[in-house]
């Protein structure tokens, strides 16, 4: 059956070549969308992203907020008294606010500046998020880190011991960081010291307090004691945080649905666009199926071999799409547009063609099992 189907493809070659390109541009626009997406929600939930993950366990902030990049600031008191909750173990205040960056040049630009106490700068990039310099210079008065890849943004380049102001106030780059993204705003990172003194908030006040649990299996526990003990706060798991978060901004932004729309447009285009040069395709061969059918091929037969037919276009279909993929999103990479394409989405996708182009020809399927062969050849 196999080398029928190959035999039938090339056939029509044109149709067949029609087939996969309309393939490949679904699949590949679906892709991108997709990964994209996913480009947007790791950078919704950077700031949690970018800690110490080993001490990073809990999140508190006011209870009126479930966006972690659109915080209300909190009494610093709280520090110390949420050690007296059984299961933590220690804790850490964070502060970040936006703030105007002026540079040598006199362009300003918006960042978000990020501070946490040092030595440990629980807030922080970590590993090859570091191009020049060290975390622990962040410790140094009036020291900040950069990302070398906001300069676009900034409209002046990044580099290691560069001047700059912040809120009027004179800050030197001691640290060059190398993609650590935002959502909507650059990042700055600096002690939490130098950071109130950037911000001017009050000693009595911090944007956040992250918490380290004696147990990490107790996580769940020790936020609920938390939010029983004190109100006005909500303590969070550090990934419930992160979800809640990418749910909150596409819930008010409408990017769910923008990017849902284009999806399931690309999925319902592609399924009848290919079902459609399927059909046309399976008919200008009608006399085969026929000849097939006068000499004893049941309609079971026949619809396995154009579903066989169907499979294998979705197949190359699939592969090129992902090839060209894979192709954007390394010619993107420089740009500073990282398109996340994890094993599942490949998995996801792979599915997805399947459906479009199988799906797709049960048109003709459906066609084919009313074909007599004796109308063929009359």
């Amino acid at each position: 059956m196999l080398l029928t189907a190959i035999k039938f493809m090339r056939y029509e070659k044109s149709k067949s070549i029609g087939i996969t390109i309309g393939i490949v541009i679904s699949i590949f626009l679906i892709g991108q969308q997709l990964s994209t997406l996913n480009f947007l929600k790791s950078l919704m939930c950077s700031i949690s992203t970018h800690t110490n993950r080993e001490l990073a366990d809990i999140w508190v902030i006011t209870d009126q907020s479930t966006n972690l990049n659109a915080v209300t600031p909190i009494n610093s008191s709280l520090v110390n008294e949420l050690k007296s909750i059984d299961g933590v173990e220690e804790t850490f205040p964070v502060v970040y606010a936006t703030t105007m960056m002026k540079f040598s040049n006199g362009q300003f630009s918006s960042v978000l500046l990020i501070g946490s106490e040092d030595p440990i700068l629980i807030l922080r990039p970590n590993g090859d998020e570091v191009l020049d310099g060290k975390v622990s210079n962040l410790s140094h008065p009036r020291s900040i880190a950069l990302d070398k890849h906001d300069q676009k943004g900034f409209k002046h380049p990044v580099d290691m011991g560069m001047d700059v102001e912040l809120n009027g106030k004179h800050a030197k780059v001691e640290v060059l960081m190398n993609h650590v993204r935002g959502y909507g705003a650059s990042f700055c990172y600096t002690s939490l010291n130098n950071a109130r003194e950037f911000t001017g908030m009050s000693p009595n006040l911090v944007s956040a307090i992250i918490i380290k649990a004696d147990n990490h299996s107790e996580i769940s526990d020790v936020c609920n004691r938390i939010n029983r003990s004190f109100p006005g706060i909500r303590a969070w798991d550090r990934n419930e945080l992160e979800k809640r978060t990418i749910k909150t901004i596409l819930r008010e932004s409408n990017m769910g649905v923008s990017f849902g729309s284009l999806v399931i447009f690309a999925v319902i285009s592609g399924f009848f666009i290919i079902g459609l040069t399927l059909y046309t395709s399976t008919f200008d061969r009608v006399k085969d199926y026929g000849t097939l059918k006068a000499i004893g091929a049941t309609n079971g037969y026949i619809s396995r071999l154009v579903l066989l037919q169907a499979f294998l276009y979705a197949v190359v279909g699939y592969v090129i799409a992902v090839i060209l993929l894979f192709m954007m999103k390394f010619g993107v990479a420089k740009s500073g547009l990282s398109l996340i394409i994890p094993p599942e989405l490949l998995v996801e996708l792979f599915l997805l063609t399947t459906f479009i182009s199988v799906g797709g020809s049960f048109f003709a399927v459906a066609k084919l099992k009313k074909l007599e062969p004796a109308s063929v050849f009359k």
